[in-house]
């Protein structure tokens, strides 16, 4: 765990390795914040180090509902914090930003202590989060802490991420480490993981013994049970700004398909998934940041073709897949070579039907519900779109043109059987 803050009125901050989708800067910097809070005679009563951000939803002045992320910033406070006790909670409780704050209060049974409420207050006056928010002021969501109790005596640890969603925010928490209403001053080294961290075995199978009456000894081996399939991926909706006009939209679903040591289907969540990039005049790339554990970028380029005609197409697909824990590379693929979703400049490119990017040998990216444009957007809205061959009614046509081929064949089959019976004929009479 390191070393803790001295006193109860200091905390320290640090600061992780930013995470770079293949050498490229521009993504979030995530902080984590350890407490120690210590009690009359200075001694711990209350330890967390955890890392947490939050994504919220909130009404523009023109009416449309944006997007936005709230990071911690380096400098937080942790004033109101209490150890508490058999008969009040404990409560940690930060400052951050301009107003922004969040509190967890847990209270204490004989043998567990357990999360009962947090607290988010988030202020829609900062304007670097909320720009253009139609309500300004303190918005306050309050939100039941779900958690399983934690023996006395135990910290709680869970490092892989997990997300609370209530009123149009999803507070998202990785690498925490916990323990409420310490014993001697001291944090215990006994854990508590959550499900998230604890691998899961496979459920056993009895074997069942067969039904047939010649042969009551035999027994039948239990039929695997097939895997579960996973799921189409939810759709996301994601944008970038050059200022304060949007230069690129996008939305679409995606998933991964991993294959180094065997198969894995990855769902991508739009709702812990933070947008960045670049808006250009010829070049566009869209970051996409899964929590610290999926990075894909697309990136967007111009192309004429005529002197006075120019569309726009995907040109390359960056796969990085992350430790989740110490945000080390477990594995990273380009592909530089695409000449895919090509549409007129000005306007949009949209396929709902499922298509595959090939990145490299182990890695492909299958896309749902794509609509995208990274150039040129005006008002906020895409542009007209022009769909894939796929969505195309021209696909009707395929069915329909080899049911008329086959109709053509038949009759002209059957032309000629009249034809060579007539010449038959003729030539009995002849005879």
């Amino acid at each position: 765990m390191g070393p803790r803050c001295p006193a109860a009125s200091s905390c320290r901050r640090r600061l992780l390795l930013p995470l770079l989708l293949l050498g490229v800067s521009g993504f979030f910097q995530s902080y984590a914040v350890e407490v120690d809070i210590k009690d009359a005679s200075n001694a711990t009563c209350l330890y967390a180090d955890w890392m947490m951000r939050f994504l919220i939803i909130y009404e523009s002045n023109n009416g449309d509902y944006k997007n936005t992320t709230l990071n911690l910033p380096s400098n937080v406070t942790h004033n109101g914090s209490v150890c508490g006790n058999d008969t009040q909670p404990a409560l940690v409780a930060v400052q951050f930003g301009e107003g922004h704050s969040w509190s967890i209060n847990l209270t204490k049974t004989n043998e567990t202590y357990q999360g009962d409420f947090i607290t988010l207050t988030y202020n829609t006056n900062d304007t670097a989060v909320f720009p253009d928010a139609k309500r300004k002021g303190l918005v306050t969501v309050l939100v039941k802490d779900l958690s399983p109790p934690v023996q006395l005596n135990t910290v709680y640890v869970c490092h892989n991420s997990f997300s609370i969603e209530a009123e149009n925010t999803t507070q998202i928490f990785w690498n925490v480490t916990m323990q409420a209403f310490v014993q001697n001053g001291t944090v215990s080294k006994k854990e508590s993981r959550c499900a998230g961290d604890t691998p899961t075995s496979a459920p056993t199978v009895r074997p069942t013994i067969a039904n047939v009456t010649t042969a009551p000894t035999t027994t039948s081996s239990p039929a695997p049970t097939p895997p579960k399939p996973v799921e189409n991926p939810d759709t996301g909706n994601y944008s970038l700004k050059s200022g304060n006009k949007t230069c690129f939209l996008a939305t679409v679903g995606l998933q991964l398909n991993v294959s180094q040591d065997k198969p894995l289907l990855i769902n991508i969540n739009p709702k812990t998934t933070v947008a960045d990039g670049a808006c250009g005049n010829t070049t566009a790339t869209l970051k996409l940041n899964d929590g610290n554990s999926t990075l894909i970028g697309f990136t967007f380029a111009v192309k004429n073709t005529s002197a006075s005609v120019q569309k726009f197409y995907l040109r390359e697909v960056n796969v990085t897949l992350l430790n989740r824990l110490n945000g080390s590379v477990i594995s990273s693929a380009d592909n530089s070579n695409f000449s895919k979703w090509d549409a007129f400049l000005g306007s949009s490119y949209m396929c709902r039907k499922e298509q595959t990017l090939q990145v490299n040998e182990d890695i492909q990216v299958h896309t749902f519900n794509l609509w995208i444009q990274p150039f040129l957007v005006e008002a906020n809205k895409f542009a007209t779109a022009e769909e894939c061959i796929a969505d195309s009614d021209l696909n009707f046509l395929i069915p329909i043109a080899v049911g008329v081929a086959l109709g053509f064949l038949i009759i002209l089959v059957f032309i000629s059987y009249i034809i060579g019976r007539r010449k038959s004929r003729t030539g009995y009479q002849s005879v």
